[in-house]
């Protein structure tokens, strides 16, 4: 087995599902981000283009470290090969059955009492 570890990670952004490969996943010092570097595509040598891969290296073109939002996150998984990036757009009905992470835990103090 070799020792390269590769994550695949799933988040959400503008409404659409984007999986990305990565050889580095961990905490980030700024609170709530999680840090992903060293962000994986696929050869550049393929004859066949894949417009989502296309527009994901364009836009991760210059990025040595990103930071995405922990509450915008589905999954991370450690995988053994690296696959093709994807951005797939949110359907309304599994929108409407996922209820948002990032809600508050307290209660505000009722000041009546």
């Amino acid at each position: 087995m070799s020792n390269k570890r590769i994550f695949k990670v799933s988040f959400v952004q503008d409404d659409e599902v984007f999986e990305i490969y990565a050889k580095s996943v961990g905490e980030s010092d700024m609170f709530g981000f999680l840090m992903i570097e060293d962000v994986l595509f696929g050869e550049k040598s393929q004859v066949v283009v894949d417009p989502f891969e296309e527009r994901l290296k364009a836009e991760f073109s210059d990025v040595k470290r990103t930071y995405i939002p922990m509450h915008s996150i589905l999954r991370i998984d450690e995988v053994e090969k690296q696959g093709a990036a994807k951005v797939k757009p949110t359907s309304k009905d599994n929108v409407s059955k996922v209820t948002p992470f990032a809600k508050t835990l307290y209660k505000p103090l009722d000041e009546n009492k």
